[in-house]
This record gives C-alpha cells, sequence and structure tokens, in this order.
C-alpha cells in the first residue's frame, strides 16, 4: 500500500499536517473513535428497555461490558492475520459500515436481553479488525522520521475522545430520543460510524495483493509465523511487554483511583478528576514528542518513563493534599506518554508491512489480557493488605520492568551490532 501521492518528509505536527492522506485517516479516527465512546453510553440507556434473566437482575451492566469486551481477548489475532492477508483500506471502510449497519438494526430486534449482548459481542468482533488495521496503515501513509508524531497525534486524539465522547454523547443521545424515540439514538451513533467508513473511503491508498498470495491463506500457519517473528525479533516484543506493564498500571489504577481520591480530599465518586489529570499529563507528553521527538532520539524515554511513574506511585503513598495530588496524576500521565509512544512507534519502525496485521492483533490481544488481570485483583488485594502497600508494591514492580527493559534493549542492541 502506498499513498497516491508522496508525503513530505521531515517530522513534527507541521509536517503532518501537510500529509493529506495521513490527515484523512486521522480524520476518519476522530469520527469512529467518538462513536465507539457514544456508542458505550447508548448500551448503558437501553438497559431499561431489555428484560433480563432473573440470574442476570442485578448485573445488567457488567454482563455488557464483558461481552464488549471479551472478543479483543478472543479474536484479536485472528483479526491481525486477516489484515495481513486483505485491503486495509477496504477493512476500515467495512468494518465502521457494518457497524453503522449493526446500530440501525437495534430498534428492529426483540427487547430482549440477550440481543443487547449480541449487539455488544458483535460490535466489539468488528473492533477487532479496525484497530490494528488502522494502527498498520499509519506507517504506510507517513515517512519513517514522521511515526513518532503521527503516534502522538492519535493518542491525543484517543484521550480527547474519550473526554469529548463521553462528555457530549448523553447530551447527544438524549437530543436524538426527542428527536425519534424509537430509533432516534441508534440513528446518531450509526451515523457516526457511516461518516467515517466514508471518509476511509477517501484514503489515496493502492496495495496490490496477488490471488496466489490469498490462495495460501492459512490462519493457523499464519499465527504461528506471528509468533516465531516475535520471538526472534525482540525489540518488537520487548516493547510490546513494556506496552502490556504500562496498560496494567493503569488498570489498576482504575480501581484504586476512589480510595486515592479519598485520601486526598475528594469524594470517592469524584476519582474522574484523577484520571482526567492523568490523561492531561498524556497529553501534555504526547504534544512534546510530537512536535520535538526528534531532539529525544537517542535518550532512554521509556526508562525514564518507568522511572516517573514509579516514583509517583512511592509518593501517592504518603500523600494527602488535593493540588499535590492532582500534580502527581498529571506527571503519571506524563510519565507514561514516555513509554507509549515510543514503544508503539519502534513496533511500527521494525515489523514489515507484511506481518503489521498479525503483530498489531498479537498486541490488541496481549493489551486486553494485560487490562483484565489488575481489574481483577487490584480491589481485594487493596483490602487485604491496604492502600499504600498496594501503591509501594505496585512502583516497585514498575521500577523493575522499566529497568529489566531498559537492560534488555541494550542487550539486543549489541547483539545486532
Amino acid at each position: 500500500m502506498f499513498p497516491a501521492s508522496p508525503p513530505p518528509s521531515g517530522s513534527g505536527f507541521k509536517a503532518l499536517f501537510r500529509n493529506r492522506p495521513f490527515m484523512v485517516l486521522w480524520s476518519g479516527q476522530i469520527l469512529s473513535q467518538i462513536a465507539d465512546k457514544v456508542f458505550l453510553i447508548l448500551l448503558i440507556a437501553l438497559l431499561v428497555d431489555y428484560r433480563p434473566p432473573n440470574a442476570l437482575k442485578n448485573s445488567m451492566k457488567s454482563a455488557v461490558l464483558v461481552a464488549n469486551t471479551l472478543p479483543a481477548i478472543l479474536f484479536g489475532s485472528a483479526a491481525g492475520i486477516f489484515v495481513d492477508r486483505f485491503d486495509k483500506k477496504q477493512i476500515l471502510i467495512f468494518s465502521n459500515m457494518l457497524r453503522g449497519i449493526l446500530m440501525l438494526c437495534i430498534p428492529l430486534l426483540p427487547k430482549e436481553f440477550v440481543f443487547l449482548l449480541l449487539v455488544a459481542f458483535l460490535e466489539s468482533i468488528l473492533t477487532q479488525f479496525f484497530a490494528p488495521a488502522e494502527l498498520a496503515t499509519i506507517p504506510l501513509l507517513v515517512p519513517k522520521e514522521g511515526l513518532l508524531s503521527a503516534n502522538a497525534l492519535f493518542t491525543t486524539t484517543m484521550l480527547s475522545s474519550l473526554i469529548v465522547g463521553f462528555a457530549v454523547g448523553e447530551p447527544m443521545l438524549s437530543a436524538a430520543e426527542i428527536w425519534s424515540r424509537d430509533y432516534g439514538q441508534e440513528f446518531i451513533v450509526a451515523m457516526l460510524y457511516l461518516s467515517a467508513a466514508g471518509v476511509f473511503y477517501f484514503i489515496p491508498t493502492k496495495e496490490a495483493k496477488s490471488n496466489e498470495e490469498h490462495l495460501r491463506f492459512h490462519p493457523w500457519d499464519d499465527f504461528k509465523e506471528g509468533l516465531r517473528y516475535l520471538k526472534k525479533n525482540r525489540l518488537v516484543s520487548n516493547a510490546m511487554v513494556q506496552l502490556s506493564v504500562l496498560y496494567s498500571v493503569f488498570a489498576a489504577l482504575t480501581v484504586l483511583a476512589s480510595s486515592i481520591a479519598v485520601e486526598i480530599g475528594l469524594k470517592e465518586q469524584q476519582f474522574g478528576f484523577l484520571l482526567a489529570a492523568a490523561g492531561v499529563g498524556m497529553v501534555f507528553g504526547a504534544g512534546i514528542l510530537g512536535h520535538w521527538g526528534d531532539r529525544f532520539h537517542n535518550k532512554p524515554l521509556p526508562l525514564i518513563g518507568f522511572l516517573v511513574m514509579g516514583f509517583v506511585l512511592l509518593v501517592f503513598t504518603a500523600v494527602s493534599n488535593l493540588e499535590m495530588g492532582l500534580g502527581l496524576s498529571v506527571f503519571l500521565g506524563f510519565g507514561a506518554s514516555l513509554i507509549g509512544l515510543p514503544m508503539q512507534t519502534l513496533i511500527q519502525e521494525q515489523t514489515p508491512e507484511s506481518m503489521r496485521g498479525k503483530v498489531f492483533g498479537f498486541q490488541n490481544n496481549l493489551v486486553n489480557i494485560a487490562l483484565g488481570l489488575p481489574l481483577a485483583i487490584a480491589g481485594p488485594l487493596t483490602d487485604a493488605i491496604g492502600l499504600r502497600l498496594v501503591l509501594f508494591g505496585l512502583s516497585i514492580v514498575v521500577v523493575a520492568v522499566g529497568v529489566w527493559a531498559w537492560r534488555n534493549t541494550r542487550q539486543v542492541l549489541q547483539d545486532v551490532i
């Protein structure tokens, strides 16, 4: 796959904004990300209209969210294999188009809870194809020196859509329900997905896949090929481990945030301020790396990021001041950006085009598994040994992983040389 016209050379946001193919991809990402967030709000809003089995009456919200999360664990790798074999632009278009059509089908389905679970499950399956296709398309539209800026912009957009999507989602759905009580909410989410599909249509790319290659499509062989590649390319596998640890820490903090909020003087239900502050720090870090990332090319940014996060988690054990607590959250998010953006960029740089779908599919699998474990154990562990000990242990783990990854990466580079 190649851009119809060569993208401008150089790095930084200014070069990206002159890259028309990338700007088309970015615009589609904005619409699709907002649609994802509004869809989650729609799922919860629709619960009142559906009759659950008695066994699920008190767990409807959890059941819907599990149904929407499970495909990421079950089908992430398989979707990545598919992405490598078929036109990425078409996958971007049809995954959003089918999600839009699925939204339009909701009013036609019986008001039984099992059908709402089915919708949540099917939407997530389609998302598993969209996510690796989107990541695999970035290196095809952006020169190598601009990948860090591109990932910074995508990360900033993802975080912004999280805020904007959840902020405007409820008013948007309420207005749509006034317009049409029967299908207004579903229609507005469908239009977001279909608009994203329309935007992706204008990505000026061409991807040639020979018929012979399609005939050799063997999913199990492709799966083993992806595993062999990750085992061979230790730089990529190390980067995926670091990303998984990063997501695990944030998953744990999502559970611990309400307890930390009480410690620094907020109400338990105001834990969102802590998470929002961390998001601000990540946006700030993404902006710095996106604009001046080339100046830090030879710096051990992930190691610095892990040390920053470990320091913040350690200091959190002794903080009871609101301003300091929010400031530490911003600093934590900044440290996270020093890990996430360089590691995602490294994976894109090191992975050949024919393997990107598989690698990003594995990454999707690994990250979602990494998200699940802390969500399951952070709460009970805090009840058993207390918040401060959990934060202290988490800080030790984060620093240890950072030092291990730094030393391991240096060893790999020495072996290559």
